[in-house]
């Protein structure tokens, strides 16, 4: 990223509102219930994420919700980018996932924002979007677990940043990594005790 500096703080607010509003939209549970999958929170984690909405079985609705989520964190970074510069699209990056996290729509109750941040970091830094993917699915060939595959990706990406730390990419990544493992602590008690389920690769049964 190019163009650091510092930002008033009107504008830094503007923009950690603006993230926060694109993120908080839930577009899981919308798209479910458009696709007549009903509420995605009565079944499996009850999250909202694509990970559960797969688990209604329909494909498509989950990469939509996937692609939506990615967008949210994206399209505001990048406008923040091109407005007010680097430093405006870390902060909106932020708002962007704790949207997601802690939407004001669902009574802060959201998703865990790998999704969404995946989309923050592909505008503001895709090599670090690249760099999760690969751990991510290095990760996921390994031990087949979604949870651990999100928590090692989310954990490489700070080390990553700290060698092209502009425009507040390291004080964006670590914040992120340390609330994405709290939102994830439910599956690290599920890993300790052998309960985690496992990433299925068999072709399931699309419900239309």
């Amino acid at each position: 990223m190019a163009g650091d500096g510092s930002l008033a703080p009107m504008v830094a607010v503007f923009w950690l509102a603006l993230g926060y509003l694109s993120g908080s939209v839930p577009y899981g549970l919308l798209l479910a219930r458009l696709g007549g999958l009903g509420d995605v929170r009565a079944i499996g984690s009850g999250n909202i994420g694509a990970t559960n909405v797969l688990r209604t079985g329909s494909k498509k609705i989950a990469f939509a919700t996937l692609f939506c989520d990615m967008l949210k964190g994206a399209v505001p970074v990048l406008l923040a980018r091109h407005f007010s510069g680097d430093v405006a699209a870390a902060v909106t990056g932020f708002g962007a996932f704790t949207g997601h996290v802690i939407p004001i729509w669902l009574k802060f109750k959201g998703g865990k924002g790998v999704a969404t941040y995946l989309g923050v970091l592909f505008a503001a830094a895709w090599p670090l979007a690249l760099i999760f993917i690969l751990v991510w699915l290095l990760l996921a060939a390994v031990f087949r677990y979604s949870s651990v595959s999100s928590l090692g990706g989310v954990a490489v990406v700070p080390m990553a940043a700290y060698f092209i730390n502009t425009g507040g990419l390291l004080t964006l990544t670590v914040p992120v990594a340390m609330i994405v493992l709290y939102a994830h602590r439910a599956n690290i008690g599920r890993l300790i005790r052998g309960e985690e389920a496992k990433i299925s690769f068999k072709p399931r049964a699309e419900t239309e």
